[in-house]
């Protein structure tokens, strides 16, 4: 099993910047994937940006070179740095780990980020 704690979201105003934090505890050293998702009103959840064990980062294009995804060298914290937000950014945010042995999928509360024009 593995639990989050996310934390940083709020209200902020176009062009500015936010930093999402995800705690992750329990089986962390069986992570193979960790990363960021958001699902907008009336949207599907869709992929920020997502970590590998080994440091390889991927992200959505419409985030690219905006937000940056890092991981705490004790690879316990994840987090999303947000800069130049728009307010299509506007979405709950969502921390996600992947564990390829047995296919297991495991998700954070989510944390709403909200971008005024």
């Amino acid at each position: 099993q593995v639990q989050f704690v996310e934390s940083g979201g709020g209200l902020v105003q176009a062009g500015g910047s936010l930093r999402l934090s995800c705690a992750v505890s329990g089986n962390t050293n069986d992570i193979n994937i960790i990363g960021w998702y958001r699902q907008a009103p009336g949207k599907e959840r869709e992929l920020v940006a997502t970590v590998t064990r080994i440091g390889s980062t991927n992200y959505a294009d419409s985030v690219k070179g905006r937000f940056t995804i890092s991981r705490a060298s004790a690879r316990n914290t994840v987090y999303l740095q947000m800069n130049s937000l728009k307010p299509e950014d506007t979405a709950i945010y969502y921390c996600n780990a992947r564990i390829y042995i047995g296919n297991r999928n495991f998700w954070g509360q989510g944390t709403q980020v909200t971008v005024s024009s």
